[in-house]
């Protein structure tokens, strides 16, 4: 599918955070809080427009800040205001191997406490480690992991790698999951790093192709999404496996943190954090919500790669750079959390 340039207008974007460590993932309270995660293992928190220099909390061993991994997702829980709960995704190393953990948290005030382990022990390397959580409509916590450098272990239903997972927001697998007593809820990933439902209750992921063919999916119980055998749109004799609504064919995107969009002239297109395409991408879907009709590339080039992009309940939409992880030159300030004031016209 052709894919449209925008051209930005770039005085309705502020830098709201600047001089941050990979900024990973952003979580705007009900309250007006916006709580983000930075890899390097910091918890942080921008109130009242100003952002704390001080962490809320700060990782340490065995927590391990190595190549692709570190403090990664962040959710928060849909009684936050009430229990202070959050949730967290980071890797730590135990004997020399490296995992993946999913924890869940208590913000008093600016105290983190009661940290409690959902879920362990989930393959994680240097390379691949997927990382994002969100609550879904369901209340169900989902997260999704990436293979962690080894592709076979996608295809393993018995492995937690190259899946999504979900649990409950105690650590509890529901009863509905499509395999009896596992979180995992589908299959066949290589490292995806986006999650957003659209205003129907469809799951849709952001998922790394092998250098090209970067896909966005649309998640069923059970699905399998073809890694390592079929990348993109492609079919193998034998195998049910589902092919994505849109894949980027030989360009490559590195797409992150997804957000369908709520409000305003935009409203329903799905927007797509890139890293390597350093642009904001916008997806237009039909009316079933289901097939991609128009893809447009906005603050295309303007501010390097782009890590998450986030919808408050406000309208207000948070866009996170990933100038300072090593794969591009940082531009002055990076890197940053810009806020879209009046988002760009369609």
């Amino acid at each position: 599918m052709e894919i449209t340039e925008n051209q930005n207008d770039i005085s309705q974007i502020q830098a709201i955070a600047e001089n941050l460590r990979i900024p990973w993932a952003v979580e705007v309270s009900e309250d007006g809080r916006l709580f983000f995660t930075e890899r390097t293992g910091n918890l942080r928190v921008i109130e009242n427009g100003i952002l704390n220099p001080v962490p809320l909390y700060t990782y340490g061993p065995p927590f391990v800040n190595r190549g692709e991994g570190g403090l990664m997702g962040l959710a928060l829980d849909k009684n936050f205001l009430t229990n202070g709960y959050m949730y967290l995704m980071y890797t730590y190393e135990d004997q020399g191997a490296i995992y993946s953990r999913v924890v869940r948290i208590r913000l008093g005030g600016n105290t983190v406490s009661e940290e409690k382990i959902l879920l362990d022990r989930i393959p994680a390397g240097l390379i691949h480690n997927g990382g994002r959580l969100k609550v879904g409509p369901d209340g169900y916590l989902y997260i999704t992991t990436g293979d962690g450098g080894d592709r076979n272990l996608s295809q393993d239903r018995n492995s937690l790698a190259g899946k999504i997972l979900r649990i409950g927001t105690d650590g509890s697998i529901p009863s509905d999951n499509p395999f009896p007593d596992s979180p995992v809820y589908a299959l066949g990933l290589r490292n995806p790093q986006g999650l957003a439902w659209n205003d129907q209750g469809i799951l849709f992921a952001s998922e790394h192709g092998d250098r090209t063919h970067d896909e966005i999916n649309i998640i069923v119980p059970g699905g399998n999404y073809g890694w390592p055998l079929v990348t993109g749109v492609g079919e193998m004799p034998g195998n049910d496996f589902i092919s994505p609504v849109l894949e980027s064919g030989e360009d490559t995107w590195a797409p992150a943190g997804i957000t369908f969009v709520t409000s305003g002239p935009r409203s329903g297109q799905l927007l797509v954090a890139t890293l390597r395409g350093n642009a904001l991408v916008a997806i237009t879907f039909d009316e079933s919500g289901t097939q991609a009709v128009r893809v447009e590339r906005i603050l295309n080039g303007e501010f390097g790669r782009l890590r998450d992009v986030y919808q408050a309940m406000d309208g207000s939409i948070y866009v996170t750079t990933s100038n300072t992880d090593g794969r591009e030159v940082p531009n002055p300030g990076d890197d940053k959390i810009l806020e879209l004031h009046s988002f760009i016209s369609s």
